[in-house]
This record gives C-alpha cells, structure tokens and sequence, in this order.
C-alpha cells in the first residue's frame, strides 16, 4: 500500500468512526450552520473566526444565526461536541478542515479571493499529511487547484499525496424553514480519486444526500450555475414589469397567472434589487473567469445591469409619484424605507438593495430613516460604511404619519400593512405586499 492510500485509508476510517475532528473556518451564514450539523452528527468539531464577538457569543451559548436556535448551540457546547477559537494554530489538530469564508467582489467587479488564499495561507502553517481541505466557498471553476492547490503546496506537501483536496458548495438558504443544512442535497468533488471518496465519505456522514461529481471545476460550475439562473429569470421579470408598466399591465397579475400553468414555466418575482451573497455577486465571478477562454458572457452580464439598475428606477418612480400626487420634490421629503434586510422574516443585509436605495435617496437630498424589526442598527459593511450607526425608527402611525412616502422594499411579515397604508400618504410597493393582503389605497404605487 503507497503511502498516499495509507494516508487515505486511515482518514476514511477516522471518518467512519467519527473520530476525525472537524475544523471549519468562517462561523457565519454557512460555517456555523455546517459546523452544527457536524456535530449533531456525532462529530467533535473546532469552529475558527477570526471575529472575537463571535467566539465570545459561542462561548454563551448565544447564537448570531436565526438557522442555529440557542438551545442547539447550547446542547453542542454542553456536549463537548462543538468549540470555538481565533487561534488558528490549532488547525494542525483538524483532520477534515472545512472553508466557508467570504468571497466578495472588488469594486470593480472582479472576484475578490483574499479570505480564501488568507486563510490557505493560514492553513499551510501547520498543514499535516493526510488532512483533508474543502472549499464551500462560492468562486469561479478551477478556484480549488489553481489558488488554493499551490498555496498548501508551499507547505511542500503535494496535493493529492499528501493531503487532500475537495470543493463541496454551500447551499445555505436564510429563512428557509422547510431546508436545513443537513436536509440539503450536497454536491462534492475532490482533486482525484482519493480525495472524492474521503469528500463524499465526510459528507456523506454529516447529510442525507450527497451528490458527487467528477471534479472540483465542476463542483464550483453547479453552484454559479444555480445562481446564475436566478439571477438571469429575476432580470427578465424585472424588465418585463418595466413594458408592461407602460402598457398599463401589472406584472404581479401577470406572474400570478401564469404560475397556473402546471409545466414548463417556474414563477420568479420582480424587486427592488438583488440582495445576499449568492445573486448579486456570483454570475460576475463566472464572466470574469470566461474572459480567460475568449468567451463572452452577454446574457449574463446583460441580466446583471437590469439587476442592478432596479434600485435607480425605483428612487425615479417615487420622485415622479411624490412631484404628481403630492407637489413635493424628492430633496424635500422625508422618505421612509421599510425593510433594510434583503430578504423577508431575517435579519441579513448583505448586499441588500436598501442600502443602495438609501444612499440614491441621500444622494438626491431627501431626509431618509428605515425601519426594520430584525436590524437595530445599520452595521459596517464594504460599501456602504457611511451607513453605519443609523439606527432603525418607529413604525407606529404616529411616527410615520410624518413620513412624505414610504418605500416597502423588504416584505416582513411583522409589519402592519393596514397601518402603513392608513397612515404614510404615498407607498411605492416593491414587492406587492399590499395587493397580495387585500390592501387597496390610492396613494399604494407598485414599483
């Protein structure tokens, strides 16, 4: 037996075992998540942020997460399944290494791989023969053996000899209630034979379905390609709303319709932008990729300037319903923005279209607040740092009575939709929540 099916050998079995101890760097959205089904599953896992908020909040049993109630966290803890560090020189102890760090943008569009060759960086420290590194991660095909292969390798272990190498991605869901991670089917790859197997034996013991593919390229190419298909049908229907506005044809009847149709159509649903990690962000990292082939990628990056565009369109028409309706101009108003989260019922801004529509609300000199149940408080983020502090108000009438107009731009359930209507002169709608309550008024504009 070569020293390569050695090594193999005994990891497959720790993991057969459940003796491997499992290492995952990055306890947000998806490592925490991650984290928690491992250990329910009987596994000891290391949690690794270098967030000291984070560990202190783990360490109280007090969960940062809505898909992790307390009592779970609390139950790992007490079980001494599951720990939390910021010292990463402990990822020597890891068997199974799992990386779920961010991989943003720049600000001009390009894929933005620092966390993840940071933390290989960190990894190739104490990096030991027969660990096995995994990438969730979201990034382009070839990410897993073009960065993160030769940064371990400076280690001077060899990749698929020494250690292993896997992509498997995260298909986190916030809010979700009817999916959890482990309930999830799971894609996985790994860098050649061995690696896939010890990939999917991991997996395989933390999930009930797992779903292996032929290589690590693409493993990363599903994930862009869930991703890209939202994001391209969301763009249509965003398009189709603006024709059929100026034909006097409401889209969301239209959609409503249509979803009837019991085969070949799937409903998507227009808005004030895309938010989350996964829409806005993904598709670019797939267009920036295939300039490397010569290949364009119209389609896609023609659906992600619709996208983005739909903050824009919907700050112009409530400048044109204020100026028509009320005789106000948009730098003389006080404009409520209802919903900062990106997505209804959570407490998730990232990359939510509020913030841009925030900042082209200031920008135009209107006196702007938000209000959202699930965020206090605006919290730092890469492009809107400007933001931070601004607390969320009052909903109640008496408050946003002396609001100008609002803008519903995130559906929460906890609102009162009555009240709003009853009591803000003008409301453009982003999501028709109103229309789908029942709630008629003249001054309710979809948008």
């Amino acid at each position: 037996m070569s020293q390569q099916q050695e090594k193999a050998a005994e990891l497959l079995s720790a993991i057969e075992a459940k003796r491997a101890l499992i290492g995952v760097i990055g306890l947000g959205y998806v490592g925490l998540p991650l984290a928690m089904t491992a250990s329910r599953a009987g596994f000891t896992v290391l949690g690794f942020d270098v967030d000291p908020d984070k560990i202190t909040a783990i360490d109280a049993g007090r969960s940062y997460i809505d898909a992790v109630p307390d009592a779970v966290l609390s139950s790992e803890r007490q079980a001494q399944r599951f720990f939390a560090t910021s010292q990463f020189e402990r990822l020597g102890e890891c068997d199974v290494i799992a990386i779920c760090v961010p991989t943003p943008l720049t600000r001009h569009r390009e894929p933005d791989l620092s966390f993840v060759s940071n933390t290989c960086q960190q990894i190739v420290r104490t990096l030991r023969r027969g660990q096995l590194i995994v990438l969730e991660s979201t990034t382009y095909p070839g990410t897993t053996e073009e960065v993160m292969k030769p940064i371990l390798e400076t280690s001077g272990l060899v990749g698929g000899q020494d250690f292993f190498l896997g992509y498997s991605p995260e298909r986190e869901d916030p809010g979700n209630r009817d999916f959890e991670t482990s309930t999830i089917p799971k894609v996985v790859a790994g860098d050649g034979e061995a690696a896939s197997a010890l990939v999917s034996a991991f997996y395989g013991a933390v999930v009930k379905t797992v779903v292996p593919v032929s290589s690590t390229r693409t493993a990363e190419a599903v994930k862009l390609t869930e991703n890209v298909f939202r994001a391209v049908n969301i763009a249509l229907v965003n398009e189709l709303k603006l024709v059929y506005e100026r034909m006097g044809i409401d889209i969301w009847e239209v959609i409503n319709a249509a979803k009837t149709k019991p085969f070949g159509y799937m409903p998507f649903y227009p808005g004030p932008g895309l938010g989350g990690h996964c829409i806005p962000i993904d598709p670019f990292y797939l267009t920036w990729k295939s300039r490397e082939y010569d290949q364009p990628t119209r389609f896609i990056e023609l659906a992600g300037e619709i996208n983005t565009a739909m903050p824009r369109y919907v700050v112009d028409r409530l400048a044109e319903a204020l100026d028509r309706r009320l005789g106000k101009a948009l730098s003389r108003s006080r404009i409520l923005i209802l919903g900062l989260a990106y997505k209804k019922n959570v407490p998730d801004i990232r990359e939510s279209p509020s913030l841009r529509l925030m900042e082209l609300l200031l920008e135009r000199g209107a006196d702007v607040a938000y209000h959202d149940p699930f965020i206090a408080e605006v919290p730092r983020t890469r492009e809107y740092g400007h933001l931070k502090g601004r607390r969320s108000v009052s909903c109640q009438p008496d408050e946003i009575s002396g609001f100008d107009a609002a803008i519903l731009a995130t559906d929460h359930d906890a609102f009162d939709y009555q009240a709003i209507a009853r009591h803000v002169p003008l409301v453009v709608d982003t999501r028709n929540a109103f229309a789908a309550r029942g709630i008629t008024a003249d001054g309710i504009v979809k948008a």
